[in-house]
Order: structure tokens, then C-alpha cells, then sequence
């Protein structure tokens, strides 16, 4: 019997995860390819401090093709074009690659259009891929030589929340650090319906700390508001307010990558793979998404519409759990891993400059039975080991250990 081919989408936290799972359950009895748009791994969580020059590309990144070849993964450095269900192949530039199993974990694009004025181009900057970041350190640096105002936000739609409340914090302890706190006004404005919502409805005492923190730092809030636009020097929200500044930073909603939204059969309008609770696409048991690229349900609704936080810790245990019935499908068995998104342990560590925020529950959204959010420069030392850990971890292909 031909040993069975299994093509992984995309090489970050999803893809590298499934891909090494996959073969650390098959004992490497399998043909696997990896095909990503991207040659290198990045430790996304990182990138709230390479604007400050706190981390360079080099220290948060790491080359994939080594990482996949010592575990007998075949890699391909392309954009993938093209899924065919029918017929059971991915056309890339590079090719055509057939599969038993297909495993798509292609992340997100920045969805700028939501508002005019953002982007590569626009007039604010944002910190959700490695080259926004880098942009986002270019625009600081300009900034300390003319400092103002800053805004730092979260547009109608965003899920990734707890990014903005990092670059929030840590933009304000730079500022202390520049000399600059008490001169520059600093204002936060989202989307979310109250503070410490963070696209996961919120948890016990989380709007009490996070205004207490707001208020020793001398942070304006404004809430549950969408914004119209973002022009040269200033942003205007949906009721017409206005608010200046010299430097914004702003995290836009995500949407998935064409080549899974083109698919058709297995996506939404928005470019995720509408899966089952095993992570197997609807109708397809053979195709498996996970991360950003799985859609998720949000169990409520707002004023301003907010997103879902799909982070590396969801990411990981969604790949796990495909990669678990791949195997048992090959094996000849049924595939038996399930876990909700919504029924994952919340485990995120809020980084703020020199400080932050520990917050932990039984699950990923309502109704939870608990929920804690521990403040304290602990959390800060804790991002700090993880991320050198996490990288260790990933770089040496080791997906099993915690």
C-alpha cells in the first residue's frame, strides 16, 4: 500500500504544528509537504515590541526548510493558488501537489478596507504582520524627533485586541521612558462594548483592572465605537467625533487568504473554512482547517461589531486535534479528537512595557464557570521566557511539548 500524502497550507503556528504532529503520530509513516507563502516562521506575539526597537526580524523569526527537512517534511516556498476538492490537488506556482489529506492553516490578511485611510499607504500604522511592525518602528522613530498625540486602537471588526492593549501599554512606557508621558496625550479606542472585553466577552473584574491601569496611565478610553476614517493626523469615528494625533497605531478585522475563499464549497464569505468541532471542513473529511483560517461562531452580538481572538494557544490545540485524526483516518480508523474553540482553556499572557496581566479561564468564551485576570511585573518576565522558549521549541520541531 502507497503511503498516504498529507499537504499542509501555510507554516506558522498552525501549519508547523500540524505538520510535525502529524508525523510524530505516524511515526514519520507518511509523505507530508508543507507549502507556505512565506519561508520563515514568525512569533507573532513579538511583534508588539519590535517598534521600539526592544526586537529585531532576526530575533523572532527563523528559517522553515531546516526546521521541516530534519523531520523528513517536504517544504515548498510558494503561494498556493488554487484548491481543487474535487480532484484532491493545490496548484502553486510551483506546481501542482496531490493529497489524501489536506490541512489548511493559510492565517489572515489585514482587512484595511473596512476603513478608509489605513494600510501600507494610509495614515496610521498597525503592528499584525512582520512588515507593519517594521513600518510601525519607522513611523516611531520619526515621532520622538516631532512627538504629539497618540492613538492607539482596534477598528469595528477586530478580534485581535489583546495586541492593541500591549502596544497601548508599552507606548506608554516607552513615553516614560523618553521623557515624554506628560506631554503626549495617549487615547485608546475599540470597538469592544467595555474594557477587558477582548473579543471573548470579558471575565470577572476585568473592566475594573483594566480602567484602574487606563487611569494610573493616564489613558483616555473611548468604546463600543466604530470608526469612518482615518485622515492625516486624525481619526474620525462613526458619530463624526474626531481625535488628532502625531503617531496611531490601529489593528484592523482579518479576513482569509483567497486562495480559501475561491475554494468555495468548504469557505464563507470572509475566507474560513467552516469546520466541525474535529476540525474536518464541512462535507470534506478529508480536509481539515485550523487557526484564523477556521471559522468560528460568535456567541453574541454587539453595537460595534467585534471579532474572535483566534491566538497561537487555540491555534495549537486545533492543530493537534487534526493532526490526531489524520492519523486515526489512516490508520483506518475514525477520527475521534474533538475540541470546540469556544471549550478551550483562555491562557494569554498581556505584556505592558514592565508590567501586565496573567489572564486564565476554563474556556475560550461564555458561559464559563471560571476566570482570572493577575496583574504584575511576573507577567511581563513570564511573555519574556515564553517567547524564548516557544521559539526553542517550534525552530527544533519539538510540537509535543506543551
Amino acid at each position: 500500500m502507497s503511503r498516504k500524502k498529507v499537504l499542509v497550507l501555510g507554516g506558522n503556528f498552525g501549519g508547523l504544528t500540524a505538520a510535525l504532529a502529524v508525523s510524530h503520530e505516524l511515526h514519520g509513516d507518511v509523505d507530508i509537504r508543507v507549502i507556505s507563502a512565506s519561508d520563515r516562521f514568525v512569533f507573532n506575539p513579538s511583534l508588539i515590541w519590535l517598534p521600539f526597537g526592544k526586537r529585531r526580524p532576526a530575533d523572532i523569526t527563523f528559517p522553515l526548510a531546516p526546521t521541516f527537512e530534519s523531520h523528513g517534511i517536504e517544504f515548498t516556498h510558494a503561494e498556493a493558488t488554487g484548491i481543487d476538492l474535487a480532484s484532491q490537488k493545490v496548484t502553486a506556482a510551483t506546481g501542482a501537489y496531490g493529497y489524501d489529506y489536506l490541512v489548511i492553516a493559510t492565517g489572515y490578511r489585514n482587512n484595511f478596507g473596512v476603513v478608509p485611510g489605513l494600510g501600507p499607504d494610509g495614515n496610521a500604522y498597525t503592528i499584525t504582520t512582520l512588515e507593519d511592525a517594521i513600518r510601525a518602528g519607522e513611523g516611531w522613530r520619526r515621532f520622538l524627533e516631532d512627538p504629539g498625540d497618540i492613538v492607539v486602537g482596534a477598528s469595528q471588526g477586530a478580534g485581535c485586541f489583546g495586541a492593541a492593549y500591549e502596544y497601548l501599554f508599552n507606548v506608554s512606557y516607552r513615553l516614560r521612558k523618553a521623557g515624554l508621558k506628560q506631554q503626549v496625550k495617549l487615547t485608546y479606542v475599540s470597538a469592544e462594548p467595555f474594557l477587558g472585553h477582548f473579543g471573548i466577552g470579558g471575565l470577572p473584574h476585568g473592566e475594573s483592572l483594566l480602567s484602574m491601569f487606563l487611569k494610573k496611565e493616564n489613558i483616555t478610553a473611548v468604546l463600543n465605537t466604530g470608526m469612518d476614517r482615518v485622515e492625516e493626523r486624525r481619526v474620525v469615528l462613526a458619530g463624526g467625533r474626531s481625535i488628532g494625533f502625531a503617531y496611531a497605531m490601529i489593528v484592523p478585522p482579518f479576513i482569509g487568504q483567497e486562495v480559501v475563499r475561491s475554494a468555495g464549497q468548504i469557505a464563507d464569505e470572509k475566507g474560513y473554512v467552516k469546520v466541525r468541532d474535529t476540525y474536518q471542513a464541512e462535507g470534506h473529511d478529508n480536509v481539515y482547517a485550523v487557526g484564523i483560517a477556521a471559522a468560528v461562531d460568535v456567541p453574541w452580538q454587539t453595537a460595534t461589531p467585534v471579532g474572535v481572538p483566534k491566538t497561537g494557544f487555540p491555534t495549537e490545540r486545533m492543530a493537534h486535534v487534526a493532526a490526531r485524526n489524520i492519523a486515526a483516518q489512516i490508520r483506518g480508523e475514525q477520527p475521534r479528537s474533538h475540541e470546540a474553540f469556544g471549550d478551550m482553556p483562555a491562557v494569554c499572557v498581556m505584556d505592558a512595557g514592565n508590567n501586565g496581566v496573567i489572564i486564565l479561564a476554563d474556556k475560550m468564551l461564555p458561559p464559563r464557570k471560571h476566570g482570572v485576570l493577575i496583574p504584575g511585573p511576573q507577567a511581563h518576565a513570564m511573555k519574556l521566557g515564553f517567547e524564548k522558549y516557544f521559539l526553542w521549541k517550534a525552530r527544533h520541531g519539538y510540537v509535543q511539548l506543551p
